[in-house]
């Protein structure tokens, strides 16, 4: 029993550190000591296509199944980002910072939206992988950037979901004719941000992982469904919405001035957030070349319309300072006296944040098992149970840490903090596409991959300093300075750094200029998050830190060394089978000169 016991033990633990770096508290202070050493290693080295594709995959023991086509993603596109914003921040922006000019706050945050759309697509079409934006930073920038990145990337999808669960509890109030506090336990004694405990919360999460272990196609058909009605919902709200317009209601379109309307957009960005998990659904689609590109547009496009039309509706039913911050849609209708249609209004709602939570919760457990397959997380969350073809260990997890998180914290803290971390990432993934297509080992010069750094430091430094400027100051001198660096920086990449790789099926179109856009745009929307939420997410950053330098570093080393060693001995064995074969080709060679040597003595 007691033997039973241990073996158990151990294979539990080489299932979460099976690396040699933890094999003993010796082996890991050994591995310690080399942290200066294995931290370079890490930071210069990157990944291949090939790695990615091929290598990654296998470490997950089975296959994920592909299920999935273009109209599949299209709806899981739309399931995914439709609900999770407008229905949760729109309220809250127009009252405190846009009035109705939230319309074209939405419209600069779906601009923003789209560009990273792209980029994405090139990348998902590529690398076909569930591990969506971090395995293209590993490919492009490093695995270090990519951890960086994964960290924020499983920070948004907690956030994200935690967000939308504790706006369901608000819908599902409404709904019930209550005050969304009256399903909270209120505790007195904590800080308001965290002190409104959100048990409705959890449970809508806990159902909907469920639902998601079983089987991804089966998540499909169910998001098509809700997400057919919650359009149906939607269609109602516009139409009967601009019947009872008040035109007077837009006499003060833009009371915040522009400042207001971009400080809005960066948080309404939120409502854009989703579509990366479609990206992560690439492993599972049959033809990602044909699909992913038609999927991921097409739905961003359809989205973009459908929100500024909303959020047009909701200014025009009600004036911006009465709007409701919690279910502002609801409460719209009950102010022109259709309270009847507040319960349509939140079981659309309810429809469409249940859908983008379930898309959250598959696409956050796609992108953990990718990073686990790298070992910077244990390799155990990377693991595929071989009925159902999905990640059963990773998808519970981070529903459990998702659940946690909603629980506690209120609204306006996890938005900020979202989308700050959504942000960052998509700068990178645009920075990864100028990259992939302007360096290539090997072939790249070293005078054009200084060319190429160059410019893209003066792109980044010039958005930071646009954006930087904007949050400080409403005048020109600092656009006089910074747009025309920016411009430099570009046209920089365009003139003087030769394009070195062509995507295969679909690529960005303009690039280096659009992918250089969404650089500027999305850092220029970080200048406007608040000062608490960098603090939140420099600590995160800072734990990120640590956890890499102590773990994540050693683990990911020796995974990749054993990889290396893997290929090495696969190299050895091709070049030692050759060698065999030319011998046997010699051998035979002589053996039949010596055959026809002895025939010419016999017939002498």
């Amino acid at each position: 029993m007691k033997q039973d016991m241990n073996h158990e033990n151990r294979s539990g633990r080489n299932e979460f550190f099976p690396e040699d770096s933890f094999k003993s508290w010796g082996d890991y202070g050994k591995a310690f000591m080399k942290t200066p050493f294995r931290l370079k290693d890490r930071m210069f080295t990157r990944s291949n296509d090939y790695m990615e594709i091929v290598e990654m995959k296998a470490r997950s023991s089975h296959q994920m199944k592909k299920t999935l086509s273009w109209w599949d993603l299209i709806w899981f596109g739309i399931g995914a980002v439709l609900g999770s914003g407008i229905f949760v921040l729109t309220g809250l922006e127009a009252r405190e910072e846009a009035g109705p000019a939230v319309v074209l706050s939405y419209v600069v945050s779906g601009t923003a939206a789209l560009l990273s759309v792209f980029c994405y697509t090139e990348f998902a079409v590529e690398i076909p992988v569930a591990g969506g934006s971090f395995a293209y930073l590993r490919v492009e920038l490093g695995d270090f950037v990519a951890f960086i990145a994964a960290g924020n990337i499983l920070l948004e999808y907690v956030i994200g979901a935690a967000a939308v669960a504790r706006s369901w509890t608000s819908y599902f109030a409404t709904l019930c004719n209550k005050n969304p506090d009256d399903f909270r336990i209120i505790v007195h004694k904590m800080n308001p941000g965290y002190g409104h405990l959100d048990p409705i919360a959890v449970v809508a999460l806990v159902a909907i992982a469920i639902h998601a272990i079983f089987s991804t196609k089966a998540s499909s058909v169910f998001n098509k469904i809700a997400t057919i009605l919650h359009l149906f919902v939607i269609v109602f709200i516009i139409v009967v919405g601009l019947i009872n317009a008040n035109p007077e209601n837009y006499s003060s379109f833009a009371p915040f001035g522009t400042r207001g309307i971009f400080k809005a957009s960066a948080v309404l960005f939120f409502a854009y957030i989703g579509f990366d998990a479609v990206s992560t659904m690439a492993e599972e689609t049959k033809n990602p070349g044909r699909d992913i590109p038609i999927g991921l547009v097409g739905s961003m496009v359809i989205i973009t319309f459908i929100y500024c039309l909303l959020a047009s509706t909701l200014c025009l039913m009600q004036n911006y300072k009465t709007v409701d911050i919690n279910a502002p849609f609801s409460v719209a209708f009950s102010s022109i006296g259709w309270g009847w249609a507040k319960y349509i209004v939140a079981l659309g709602a309810l429809k469409g944040m249940t859908t983008v939570l379930l898309v959250n919760v598959v696409g956050a457990s796609r992108y953990l098992t990718h990073i686990s397959r790298t070992h910077m997380m244990p390799p155990w969350f990377a693991l595929v149970h071989e009925k159902t073809g999905t990640p059963l260990n990773a998808t519970i997890a981070m529903v459990i840490s998702t659940a946690m998180v909603a629980f506690f914290t209120d609204l306006r803290i996890l938005s900020n903090l979202l989308s700050i971390s959504t942000l960052f990432i998509f700068m990178l993934v645009a920075v990864g596409i100028l990259v992939r297509r302007y360096y290539s080992t090997g072939i790249t010069t070293k005078e054009n991959q200084i060319k190429l750094i160059v410019c893209v430091v003066l792109i980044i430094g010039s958005s930071c300093g646009m954006s930087g400027y904007r949050a400080m100051s409403d005048g020109w001198i600092g656009w006089a300075v910074t747009a025309p660096l920016w411009l430099l920086g570009t046209g920089g990449v365009w003139f003087l750094v030769p394009e070195v790789k062509k995507p295969k099926v679909w690529g960005v179109p303009l690039v280096p200029w659009l992918p250089s856009f969404s650089i500027a745009i999305n850092i220029f929307l970080l200048g406007s998050i608040d000062k608490d939420s960098y603090i939140r997410f420099g600590i995160w950053s800072g734990i990120l830190l640590i956890y890499y330098v102590l773990i994540g570093l050693h683990a990911s080393y020796d995974a990749s060394k054993e990889v290396e060693s893997r290929h090495c001995m696969a190299q050895y064995v091709d070049k030692e089978i050759k060698n065999v074969e030319e011998e046997y080709k010699k051998l035979e060679v002589g053996v039949g000169q010596l055959a026809k040597e002895e025939e010419l003595g016999t017939k002498v």
